[in-house]
């Protein structure tokens, strides 16, 4: 068996939940950050307490994910038309990466503020009112949690709101622990501490979420998934000569695509040996837009063309 580039995966679509669910679940979810955003920042500016603006600003892209989700879920929907042969599947990390790049950006902001209240810190702050807010926010990033993975857990919008959230909940943990210590001992500096953590979490968060897109748009395989052993798969497969030119990449979130060429071992029709192939990575690997251009092996026996033509070396499936 020889792989010249193994890189792309199958476009099987498992979604357990329809889009239009998917949304409502996401918008409730909105709806809890939106309100809750809004009061942490009034209570932020009244307590002068940089943690709680970091972590609103934080929810800012939380309530801006979902909303992207919301939007990028429908327009994923649309089917295969003109120029887009694959559909829209990519809408899905392209505003996932703007999601994480955004992220990135108000991490660095914050970071900024943090390390100047570190050196001067504000006298202010009030550690009862910090404490408070972020247990309610704690509540609350566990309800936006709940409803969020009521969705389609397979898109990476929806993963990425999910990281979010998480790394919300976090926050809040680390900004009750700073208001705790501000009432206990008084030490202010606990405030910009929290916010620096905050940051730290947010660059993460968007880190993963950049390197995540950056992967369907560069198509790569699958993550997990080992390209040549699959090609080894391939070849093992009774009636498959040699599998050249290998390609798996991603569609987008759920959506892998594969194309190869097969030779294939007289007297083993092109297009039994192909089907099979096709059910292996579908059942196998989660597969479901395959390109098999199938010859015979031995082209004396069988003319190579007359088998690709008759069987379809050329194949394009719709994308959903």
């Amino acid at each position: 068996m020889r792989h010249a580039g193994a890189v792309s995966h199958d476009h099987a679509h498992s979604h357990g939940v329809s889009a239009q669910t998917d949304r409502r679940w996401l918008l409730a979810a909105l709806s809890v950050i939106v309100v809750f955003m809004a009061c942490e920042v009034v209570a932020g500016v009244l307590a002068h307490s940089l943690a709680l603006i970091t972590d609103a600003g934080h929810m800012v892209t939380d309530a801006a994910a979902i909303a992207v989700a919301v939007i990028a879920a429908r327009i994923a929907q649309r089917p295969a038309q003109g120029a887009y042969t694959y559909g829209f599947a990519r809408v899905d990390a392209l505003s996932a990466q703007l999601n994480g790049m955004t992220l990135l950006l108000l991490a660095a902001w914050f970071a900024v503020l943090g390390v100047r209240r570190l050196i001067d810190p504000v006298t202010s702050v009030h550690g009862g009112v910090v404490g408070v807010v972020a247990v309610v926010g704690v509540v609350v990033n566990l309800l936006a949690t709940w409803l969020t993975g009521r969705a389609n857990r397979e898109s990476l919008n929806v993963r990425g709101v999910l990281g979010h959230l998480l790394t919300d909940l976090w926050a809040f943990l680390d900004t009750f622990v700073a208001g705790i210590v501000i009432v206990v001992t008084g030490w202010v500096r606990a405030d910009a501490v929290a916010s620096l953590v905050v940051a730290a979490l947010m660059t993460w968060t968007g880190w993963r979420l950049v390197r995540a897109a950056g992967r369907v748009f560069l198509e790569a395989a699958p993550r997990g998934l080992d390209t040549y052993r699959l090609g080894e798969t391939m070849a093992a497969v009774d009636g498959v000569a040699q599998v050249h030119d290998l390609h798996v990449w991603q569609l987008g979130s759920g959506a892998d695509a594969l194309s190869a060429h097969v030779l294939v071992s007289p007297p083993y029709d092109c297009h039994e040996v192909s089907g099979r192939l096709r059910t292996l990575l579908a059942e196998d690997y989660g597969i479901g837009h395959v390109t098999l251009q199938a010859d015979h092996a031995d082209a004396a026996e069988h003319d190579a063309g007359d088998c690709a033509e008759a069987h379809g070396d050329v194949h394009i499936a719709e994308s959903q």
